[in-house]
């Protein structure tokens, strides 16, 4: 038995990836239209896989830099 995403609509989607509120549906539209995600076309309607979010959302995490502060034993006095 093969196991399947959920399928989100393009709205569910752009809720998902938090964009709902700026820019509505475009900016999962345009991943779309770049092929820059996955997606399934039902007939006439478009869904992404849950799955290609977090997958995407992944990709483009950018991990924060751990800069560590030298102790400055030789100080000299001014």
């Amino acid at each position: 038995m093969v196991t399947m995403d959920r399928l989100l609509t393009v709205r569910e989607a752009a809720e998902l990836l938090g964009t709902w509120e700026v820019s509505g549906e475009r900016f999962p539209r345009r991943l779309i239209a770049e092929r820059r995600i996955r997606f399934v076309k039902v007939g006439r309607h478009v869904r992404i896989p849950e799955s290609a979010l977090v997958d995407f959302v992944a990709v483009h995490t950018v991990e924060p830099v751990v800069v560590r502060r030298r102790l400055n034993r030789h100080r000299r006095a001014a």
